[in-house]
């Protein structure tokens, strides 16, 4: 691996703190590139590469037919690379800095109507194991009164959560940091949980970790474990169509904004570092908007 690229990628770990998967991602990106470079030509130096070189790259992924998200994270990963490299004094320009993709519509959030959400809490709490019917509906109701990220849950300490006060010390991405408040619903499972779910099991296990949503073993529960609990809800709820977490983390913002509260609220309790990832949610509430529009404006229909 050339020095430059092996520099970028310990700059990611340590300085910017990206996950595993994520430097994972970036090299294969580059590398992706670099093998592009060394097929079409003589030009084999990624600190030498021209806009020519770029323009003949994007053509490629286009006449491959790669998905546009697929071409939006290479290019954001190259340009990342490129601007490290001018940090460093290698490059003088970035020649991805000026490479934009036209703009697609964003496709809206899936998120849950309150009734189904009933009827999710109703099936979590129907799991033929008491212990782990205990554990369900907890993990149901963190993330829906939170909005917070598998992975946050999953990495939820019991040192984390002050019942008094109802917050949630969450640790997101890049390690940072936000409190969120959870409500009596939350504070209720959370609790019951803990006492009668979650230590017979972590006692008969015999573990002593401090993280709070563990799997049948006592040992802490992974996202794809979050996925698979999920996944046995929705089953038993009989609701049609397929879950993912996250649609409890849209469900969550839908519901707040649908309710009345302000996008920088909503912003700061999703851990968004700009108020344009959050606008997306405002496209979802214009239905709602619609709905009471036609039911309470007197001329907005025709008798």
């Amino acid at each position: 691996m050339p020095d430059s690229v092996a520099l970028f990628m310990t700059y990611l770990e340590s300085e910017r703190q990206y996950s595993p998967e994520t430097v994972t991602a970036y090299r294969e990106d580059l590398k992706q590139f670099q093998q592009f470079l060394t097929e079409t030509g003589d030009q084999t130096d990624l600190l030498a590469v021209t806009k020519l070189d770029v323009q003949v790259y994007l053509s490629h992924l286009y006449d491959t037919h790669k998905a546009r998200t697929t071409i939006a994270r290479k290019i954001s990963s190259l340009r990342t690379f490129y601007e490290f490299q001018m940090r460093e004094g290698n490059v003088t320009q970035n020649p991805f800095a000026y490479v934009t993709l036209k703009k697609r519509p964003s496709p809206l959030p899936r998120f849950f109507y309150e009734k189904e959400m009933t009827a999710l809490f109703d099936a979590a709490a129907a799991n033929a194991d008491p212990q782990l019917a205990l554990r369900d509906s907890a993990i149901l109701e963190v993330l829906y009164a939170t909005g917070m990220r598998v992975s946050e849950c999953c990495g939820l300490q019991l040192e984390d959560v002050d019942y008094s006060g109802q917050l949630m010390l969450v640790h997101g991405k890049g390690n940072k940091e936000r409190y969120v408040p959870f409500g009596h619903y939350a504070k209720d499972a959370l609790q019951r949980y803990l006492i009668d779910g979650r230590a017979p099991l972590m006692a008969k296990y015999q573990k002593t970790h401090n993280t709070v949503f563990v799997n049948h073993y006592g040992d802490p529960i992974t996202p794809t474990g979050v996925e698979y609990v999920l996944n046995q809800v929705i089953d038993r709820s009989h609701l049609t169509g397929d879950i993912h977490p996250h649609m409890l983390r849209h469900t969550f913002a839908t519901h707040l904004l649908n309710h009345g509260a302000d996008l920088r609220t909503v912003q700061e309790l999703l851990g968004h570092s700009s108020l344009s990832t959050t606008q997306i949610y405002t496209h979802v509430t214009k239905s709602q908007l619609q709905r009471d529009y036609r039911r309470f404006f007197p001329r907005a229909t025709h008798d």
